[in-house]
């Protein structure tokens, strides 16, 4: 355990910003799977709300922008 009144600060902080890119990162993967499991022709109305996952994940940091450009073509590829 940290002894130092800043190192149990970042104990706290980093303890509250893995709960919240937790909770970020499972919205985005709950997400991709349901994308996957859809039907192939009703992909092309779905793919809009996957990529809002994406994008709401990436807005609140919880994945880096090129993970987020990675995805999104990796589904684009897919839906074809």
């Amino acid at each position: 355990m940290a002894n130092i009144k800043s190192a149990e600060k970042r104990i706290r902080q980093t303890a509250k910003r893995t709960l919240r890119n937790r909770s970020a990162r499972t919205r985005l993967r709950s997400a991709i799977k349901k994308y996957r499991q859809t039907e192939a022709g009703k992909k092309a109305g779905a793919i809009p709300e996957t990529y809002s996952e994406i994008d709401r994940a990436l807005r609140k940091g919880a994945i880096h922008k090129n993970a987020a450009a990675r995805y999104k073509s990796r589904l684009a590829k897919k839906r074809t």
